[in-house]
């Protein structure tokens, strides 16, 4: 078992909060999560996706007033929009009696559905935290190699070999497609948005082209902006904006995209051994895409993720804006022998950074010029944790 980074977080939240929502794509480890804390309370768990655990919310209101002094874990609440009414009775009821923290632990796998829902009946009752994939955070230094190629989804990292972990992975994606989507009510072909997929997975880390993928989708670029909605709410897909400020140039102002983990994107595109993407043209990408999703995921509260790029070929791959902070630069290169591009450092002119960073996958932190500092992914995501 790897401990998760968010557990004693989840832990402050429920001693603050009635409701902590915890949001994350299937299979990262949401339930497991939920099943140690619990294990530590005295608690009561239900699937929303399990009939007979659904049935004992026929009367929401009667069933949880039962369990009052207990933490509810409630899995796949988003399934069930009409129970946030009844949880805010609840929950107003308890805090009056004295019970007013730690009541609710929501679990949900759709961002945007479970914020809409719960934002209009809990607002002011509920916190909110997102248990991505596994990081090199919790593998440790000696393990970002296997979890680049495998991917953060604990039962794909964890495979007893690379074929094992890629066949997980190519079921996950299928499940996804012909189950987990439909559910969510769009109705879109399964083979249809695999294209997608694979055609986000080819552009790893490029700018948005809705244009280009509407014409090998043959769909219209709305049909295009749907899709990608639905991946980016499912938290499958991240885009990255543009950094937005006056500095007198014109700038690219289209979105950057990644498939989040980097193990799905392997998988799309048939990539089964690390030797076998050291020898594909998404390598590089893929590095990049997996650093940015590592250090995304470590910033605290209130931090702001974009890249910068002008059209004079100035470009900066993720700019990192911390509460009370001037921004820091950060370049990824995939190289022990890390040099920023002549690109970086003209961005860097227009950003003013507080700090410059080169990301690379050596063991060393040290300086490549008095302002900027080749540092290995660990140190940079623990330091921003």
């Amino acid at each position: 078992m790897i401990p998760r980074r968010l557990h004693s977080r989840v832990h402050d939240l429920l001693s603050e909060y009635p409701a902590v929502a915890l949001i994350g794509p299937r299979q990262v480890g949401k339930t497991t999560l939920a099943w140690q804390i619990g294990g530590a309370l005295d608690s009561v768990y239900l699937d929303l996706e399990s009939p007979s655990d659904l049935a004992k919310l026929s009367d929401p209101e009667l069933y949880l007033a039962d369990h009052q002094h207990r933490l509810v874990i409630l899995d796949e609440v988003h399934r069930t929009p009409d129970l946030f009414q009844a949880l805010r009775g609840l929950i107003d009821r308890g805090r009056r009696s004295g019970r007013g923290v730690g009541r609710f632990l929501l679990l949900g796998s759709a961002s945007m559905e479970l914020l809409r829902q719960s934002g209009e009946s809990l607002a002011g009752r509920i916190a909110y935290l997102e248990l991505g994939p596994l990081d090199v955070t919790e593998v440790g230094s000696s393990n970002w190699s296997p979890l680049w190629v495998r991917g953060g989804f604990p039962d794909s990292f964890l495979s007893a070999d690379d074929r094992r972990s890629f066949v997980w992975r190519q079921n996950f994606i299928r499940t996804y497609l012909e189950r987990d989507i439909p559910q969510f009510g769009r109705r879109i072909p399964a083979e249809t948005l695999r294209r997608f997929w694979v055609m986000l997975a080819h552009a790893q880390g490029g700018l948005l082209n809705a244009a280009a993928l509407s014409r090998g989708l043959g769909v219209d670029g709305k049909t295009v902006s749907r899709y990608l909605d639905l991946m980016t709410d499912l938290l499958l897909v991240r885009r990255l904006p543009p950094w937005r400020r006056n500095v007198g140039k014109r700038l690219v102002k289209s979105p950057k995209v990644y498939v989040r983990d980097s193990g799905i994107v392997h998988a799309l595109l048939g990539l089964t051994s690390k030797e076998d993407l050291l020898g594909h043209p998404v390598v590089g990408a893929s590095w990049e895409g997996f650093v940015i999703e590592t250090l995304v995921s470590r910033l605290p509260d209130g931090s702001e993720a974009s890249y910068y790029r002008s059209s004079g070929g100035a470009e900066i791959d993720l700019v990192l804006t911390l509460p009370g902070c001037r921004p820091w630069a950060i370049e990824v290169k995939r190289s022990l022998n890390p040099r920023p591009r002549k690109g970086f450092h003209s961005g860097c002119n227009d950003v003013r950074p507080e700090s410059k960073f080169v990301v690379y996958p050596g063991a060393e932190r040290y300086r490549i010029t008095p302002d900027t500092e080749a540092v290995p992914l660990l140190d940079l995501a623990r330091e921003l944790g």
